[in-house]
């Protein structure tokens, strides 16, 4: 075994001399000249078992799409929601308004970012989290408890109530602008020492945050109609109704029976504890972010006893590993690339949280799952990346790549043990920003 300290020109020689030696390594040469590194190394026999059907398949409404924007745990969220509208009223289609949910949850980022910036600054103790804080700024990403928040705060309008502007769908430049202006904010207080001076800057600050934000994602309705017409062709219209009411009497769910159970297992996550991630928020006053850790066996046993009473579940996973776009398809063993290379790049799930390999990118439903014996073969996804790809945007997954990349689900509570629910009710441990567990609101995998 060479032993390498630095770099010399005869390590050099003896591995190129091994390499041009062995017949493998041309062969793999030759096609990576003219191919991409997926397309030589598929696993065709893994067709077998990535078929497009389940035993537990939920009738779902068609696939949304986000766009070029980091709003996947918010489609995510309002493809849960619409399916409760869609069953009550017969709909074959509706949409809830993600550009409602983005414009309130922006604007209570804003605020929250600049409530920690006043809190850290001249915290010499917390420079990383205060660095931290202004280097992410603003971002489309979030998390389930952010979802509900803004929710529980403001309501839901129908999409056609709120539509997409461009803007929203390309959320790039706000995104730049907004970062921009709460970071000259942070510059500004720096040396005062007043608080009604800061304050006062804030709100101006506030003001024109909410103007930038109408003119990028229009103005959020107060009253609307419900105007639908159902799968019978018949039409009917509910006039002025509020996002609130249109929550509490149309929708009629309590999103706060909903928790979060992750499967992180690493050192520093014993199972059975729960977390919380440090200034990881949007509304001041709204729920703290707060995981559940499980072994991966009871994530799924809960997973699969929601989607038997009918019901999808939102989850948070790494979509970049082991997907098959043009397929359709989430699978780990769909490709080989470590004998196209002659090397072993296998790491343990932990492994790979502990060294950023893997960590949560992505938010995406959960809308079926096929059992054989009771044990899960593969998942169906809906995803929010539109319906011209895959199974007209929906996706299968094998439970090999749930196990490794699915990191967090929604679960209604009535569906854990007592034990469960009593473990939930602990103080958190408070998990510093850049944990893996909190990645998925930073700025997430664009389509």
């Amino acid at each position: 075994m060479k032993i390498v300290k630095e770099i010399t020109k005869n390590f050099i020689n003896e591995v190129e001399k091994e390499y041009i030696g062995n017949d493998i390594y041309t062969i793999a040469r030759h096609a990576l000249s003219q191919n991409k590194i997926g397309s030589i190394t598929k696993v065709t026999e893994q067709t077998e078992f990535t078929r497009n059907r389940f035993s537990i398949d939920l009738k779902t409404l068609p696939a949304t799409n986000q766009k070029a924007s980091g709003r996947c745990w918010i489609f995510a969220g309002c493809n849960v929601l619409r399916e409760i509208i869609a069953k009550k009223y017969n709909l074959k289609e509706f949409e809830l308004s993600q550009n409602y949910v983005a414009f309130y949850d922006k604007f209570e980022k804003c605020n929250y970012l600049m409530e920690s910036v006043i809190e850290l600054t001249n915290k010499t103790s917390e420079e990383r989290t205060l660095d931290t804080i202004l280097e992410r700024g603003i971002e489309d990403g979030g998390q389930w408890d952010l979802f509900v928040n803004i929710i529980n705060k403001y309501g839901i309008v129908p999409k056609d109530a709120f539509p997409e502007t461009y803007q929203s769908s390309n959320t790039q430049s706000i995104n730049c602008m907004l970062n921009r202006y709460v970071r000259k904010f942070a510059f500004e207080i720096k040396d005062i020492k007043n608080e009604d001076e800061i304050n006062n800057k804030k709100s101006k600050y506030m003001e024109n945050i909410y103007k930038m934000l109408c003119s990028s994602f229009g103005i959020p309705p107060k009253t609307f109609s419900f105007e639908y017409v159902n799968k019978s062709d018949e039409y009917n219209c509910i006039k002025n109704i509020t996002p609130k009411e249109f929550l509490e009497r149309y929708i009629g769910i309590n999103l706060n029976e909903y928790v979060s159970i992750i499967n992180s297992p690493t050192k520093d996550k014993p199972f059975n504890q729960t977390y919380t991630v440090k200034y990881l928020g949007n509304v001041i006053e709204g729920n703290a972010v707060k995981y559940l850790n499980m072994e991966m066996d009871r994530l799924k046993e809960l997973v699969i006893e929601q989607l038997k009473n009918n019901e999808p579940v939102w989850f948070g996973s790494d979509c970049v590993k082991g997907s098959d776009r043009e397929s359709g398809i989430w699978d780990d063993l769909s490709f080989d690339r470590d004998l196209l290379f002659q090397v072993d790049t296998k790491m343990s799930k932990g492994a790979m949280l502990e060294t950023r390999e893997s960590a949560m990118n992505h938010a995406m439903v959960i809308t079926g799952v096929n059992l054989e014996d009771e044990r899960p073969t593969k998942w169906k996804i809906e995803n929010s990346w539109g319906d011209t790809v895959a199974n007209k945007g929906y996706y299968v997954a094998t439970d090999s790549w749930f196990s490794k990349f699915v990191y967090q689900a929604v679960i209604n509570k009535k569906y854990l043990t007592e034990e469960e629910k009593m473990n939930l009710e602990k103080e958190p441990q408070k998990l510093e920003l850049w944990d893996p567990m909190g990645t998925l609101a930073e700025e997430e995998f664009y389509v």
